[in-house]
């Protein structure tokens, strides 16, 4: 058996909420003020669990994937072991040297350069200069910032800093390496890369935590996966039996199955591309979706992501001027999109629906739906991250409206 190096028993997090936060100093002194006084008609604050008696243990080499719904508290959690909070209650007891990734530009000080800041970040991990300049090279060149690494970190983009964070807190060889949802900055190459990396770490007898949205990467990575949900571990074990029930909890099953929410389900989807001129391909997408109530201001958001997890194109009927859709009980709507696409990658893309309404606020959210297998688009060339991470055209084509009758 592997030595145990962490171990959470009961933990949990509890935060007031409305407490501070008025539009003045004067205003916040006044409320804490009436509180203390007793005044009834001071409000109370709010109270959030964001983690409710966690408990689990992993040991030296596994690879954890933490996987749940925004809010499920994944991140509090990972700040409480990196000792960027303290629990209200519980413990958590880490073993040797932690290495975290949790924001872009975490532990980086904007005004110093990045050779600055590597030498920074390894002394506050408490190694000596001489270890950290034997391992700068290989953070320089896992970064791709050679040309960069003498330039202020403020000035660095969102990707940038991804790249130096991820490859120091890599590279200075933490016994334990926690990772949140980060690496959707970086472009797909680097997100493979990073994969790799984190797959060396764990074969070489570190530990490694991974919190994901995207199953695809969390059942390629990882053997063992705990699935939180509204602060509590309610799975931890294989990573298919894990990720099985938090597809199935959130409505993401695949094949030929159907995602419903009580209100509204998701009758049918389709979608095909072809090449467009240039180097893009054109799609068409087609999703029908069928209404238990009536609402009289549905939106459905639509994103759609390659095989790595990066998001290649974003569909916000919001944000282009597309007004919501009325549709009575038992009524359908079908939402038919036409946009272009920088030829991405080759492989699989899949689908993720926000179906939403300003009166009742979300109605059935879906990540991964499996939709078309990219091809190789003729004459186009290798992309470089720039242009693939700004792939995206805005020419959307079609809306949300009502059908008289749906599959």
């Amino acid at each position: 058996m592997t030595r145990r190096v962490i171990a959470v028993d009961g933990l949990s997090k509890r935060y007031r909420l409305g407490e501070l936060g008025g539009r003045s100093l004067r205003e916040d002194v006044n409320r804490l003020w009436a509180r203390l006084r007793g005044d009834a008609r001071a409000p109370a604050p709010g109270r959030l669990l964001a983690l409710d008696g966690v408990s689990f243990a992993a040991g030296e080499g596994e690879l954890v994937g933490i996987v749940g719904r925004n809010g499920a508290g994944k991140s509090t959690l990972l700040k409480i072991l990196s000792r960027i909070t303290a629990p209200s209650a519980g413990s958590a007891r880490l073993r040797g040297r932690v290495g975290s990734l949790l924001e872009v530009g975490t532990g980086f000080h904007p005004e110093l350069t990045g050779r600055e800041n590597v030498f920074l970040n390894g002394a506050i991990h408490g190694m000596r200069r001489r270890e950290i300049a034997a391992r700068f090279d290989a953070i320089v060149a896992f970064a791709e910032l050679e040309d960069f690494i003498d330039t202020p970190v403020k000035r660095y983009s969102s990707g940038m800093s991804m790249r130096l964070a991820f490859a120091v807190a890599a590279h200075l060889e933490p016994e334990i390496l926690i990772v949140d949802e980060v690496l959707a900055v970086g472009d797909v190459d680097f997100q493979r890369r990073c994969v790799g990396k984190m797959g060396e770490i764990s074969s070489s007898g570190r530990t490694v935590l991974f919190v994901s949205h995207n199953p695809r990467v969390v059942q390629s990575l990882c053997s063992r996966a705990l699935l939180l949900d509204e602060g509590r571990l309610v799975r931890d074990g294989a990573v298919d039996e894990v990720l099985s029930e938090y597809l199935t909890r959130h409505g993401g099953v695949t094949g030929a199955e159907r995602w419903s929410s009580g209100d509204v389900t998701l009758l049918d989807v389709s979608a095909r591309c072809a090449q467009g001129p240039g180097r893009t391909l054109r799609v068409t997408l087609r999703a029908s979706l069928r209404f238990a109530r009536a609402f009289d201001d549905v939106r459905v958001d639509f994103a759609l992501e390659n095989e790595a997890g990066v998001r290649l194109v974003q569909y916000i009927p919001a944000h282009l001027g597309h007004g919501p859709a009325t549709v009575r009980a038992g009524g359908a709507l079908r939402l038919d999109l036409e946009f272009s696409l920088t030829a991405p990658s080759p492989g699989e893309c899949t689908g993720t629906f926000f179906v939403h309404s300003r009166s009742a606020g979300a109605l059935l959210h879906l990540d991964h739906v499996p939709l078309f297998r990219a091809p190789a688009v003729v004459g186009a060339p290798e992309l470089s991250a720039p242009e693939f991470t700004a792939c995206l055209v805005a020419d959307f084509e079609g809306a949300l409206h009502a059908v008289d009758d749906a599959p």
